[in-house]
């Protein structure tokens, strides 16, 4: 007698063959513990659709995203999702964002630019008035020894404004300078501290 053929193991309706798991969560949870994610963005991430999940591994692989930055981008990508009613995965997949994800450069500084694009997706109006203000400062055509640095997020209403010099001569040429472009800086400082130039906050 031959060798008898060995059983086919069957799924529970015992009409197909058992399913091989491509389930991307013990890949999610290894990366996860690898990063110490905290518990509930670990949550947060699991709780996604599985072309979410999936889609957002491959991005966290691809551009070595540090525990810092995976939170961050689960934060943001949560709020974009609940605002615009839309999957992680397909906001994943826009031009703007795949941009960044793709493009040439290291993966550290790709990772910064996804976050960037992320946040101007989630804050449109921050991104509006940032647009603003840096066109005032690139029109003060400022020479190389003096740089105008506006506040991060405009999270408050200072300017910086700072020299770089080697000698006395260079320093009054600049103070000089600076002196013609008073009317535009003090635009700028009123455009920071002005009430309507987010036109109001960015909802959720």
């Amino acid at each position: 007698a031959g060798t008898p053929t060995p059983p086919i193991t069957m799924s529970r309706d015992a009409t197909k063959p058992l399913a091989t798991d491509s389930s991307p969560d013990p890949e999610i949870r290894a990366l996860a513990a690898e990063r110490r994610l905290p518990a509930a963005h670990l949550e947060r991430w699991l709780a996604l659709d599985a072309p979410s999940r999936s889609a957002f591994l491959a991005t966290a692989r691809k551009l070595r995203l540090r525990t810092g930055q995976l939170v961050h981008a689960l934060d943001l990508l949560a709020e974009l999702s609940l605002r615009e009613r839309a999957s992680v995965a397909s906001i994943l997949i826009r031009v703007e964002v795949r941009t960044m994800v793709d493009g040439a450069g290291s993966a550290p500084g790709r990772a910064r630019a996804l976050l960037e694009a992320l946040e101007a997706l989630r804050f449109p109006r921050l991104r509006d008035a940032l647009a603003r203000l840096n066109a005032e400062v690139a029109a003060l055509r400022l020479p190389r020894g003096i740089s105008v640095v506006l506040p991060r997020d405009l999270a408050s209403d200072e300017l910086t404004v700072a020299f770089r010099v080697k000698t006395r001569t260079e320093l009054q040429a600049l103070i000089k300078v600076l002196e013609q472009k008073r009317p535009g800086l003090e635009r700028i400082l009123d455009l920071l501290g002005g009430k309507d130039l987010l036109g109001g906050k960015d909802e959720i």
